[in-house]
């Protein structure tokens, strides 16, 4: 279950795209560590306005295939392009094409000494040159979009964990990225919480943000997806339409995991 489901446009007819042309692909991606192969002939491709959700057991290679994509993780062969150009290896290059890849961690990631305003307006401000009132306005916008407007004077600690991921989506949106790589965004979170944070990200899909989401929320999966990508042991087995994946999956592995799930 490899070549014909991951050719750089997915043909095979049970995935339909919803939208636009290729945006990220990766192309015989491998990535060692030593020894240790952690990810094994990875073809992927994700359109334009596509919600691809990744799911899989604990260390099949789903966070790894994800902070690839912004190189936090150094392929060892294979490309990676972004909108047509290929993820450089260092230097100006990499961090121009970083500035289109918005990135939300398990970690919320915040300066513990900037108020979530200064968080919001620290990219923009330092990397795109904005001037502060027009980052300030943009960045007040994009708060009261995650809900927590109310909490710009703030600092961090000063905001739930749901609040505090919240913000990090909206610094990540400031940068005005291309795609969005969300890497087990709410597994850090208590179980009140987690909801507020798929409530902004089901909207952030619905309005047509490209998306690739590492997550064990199947809720989010059949809710948000345009397609589901199955990995076990740091390759792609399987990739269908949700509907498709979580009522009908083709290989044993992927048949096991489902089993194993807790529904609620």
């Amino acid at each position: 279950m490899t070549a014909s489901a991951h050719d750089p446009a997915p043909k095979t007819s049970n995935i339909t795209v919803r939208r636009g042309d290729p945006l990220v692909v990766m192309e015989n991606v491998q990535k060692h560590y030593g020894d240790f192969q952690a990810l094994t002939d990875i073809d992927l491709t994700v359109n334009r306005g596509e919600v691809v959700v990744v799911i899989g057991p604990s260390g099949s290679g789903k966070s790894t295939l994800c902070r690839t994509i912004n190189r936090l993780e150094t392929i060892t062969s294979g490309s990676i392009s972004i909108d047509g150009v290929e993820i450089p290896a260092e230097g100006k290059a990499l961090a121009a094409l970083r500035a289109d890849v918005g990135m939300v961690f398990q970690a919320f990631n915040l300066f513990s000494h900037l108020t979530i305003l200064e968080n919001v307006t620290l990219g923009p401000l330092k990397v795109k040159k904005m001037r502060k009132a027009d980052a300030e306005a943009e960045a007040k916008v994009l708060l009261d979009r995650v809900g927590v407007g109310h909490q710009a004077a703030k600092l961090p600690a000063q905001l739930s964990g749901g609040q505090q991921q919240r913000v990090a989506i909206a610094r990540a949106l400031a940068m005005k990225p291309k795609v969005m790589l969300f890497d087990e965004p709410t597994s850090a979170l208590d179980p009140e919480m987690i909801n507020e944070v798929l409530d902004v990200m089901v909207s952030l899909a619905q309005d047509g943000m490209t998306m690739i989401v590492v997550t064990h929320e199947m809720g989010f999966a059949r809710k948000a997806a345009d397609r589901v990508v199955f990995m076990a042991d740091g390759q792609i087995v399987e990739e269908a339409t949700p509907d498709e994946f979580f009522t009908n999956p083709k290989s044993d592995r992927a048949k096991d995991f489902l089993s194993k799930l807790i529904t609620h």
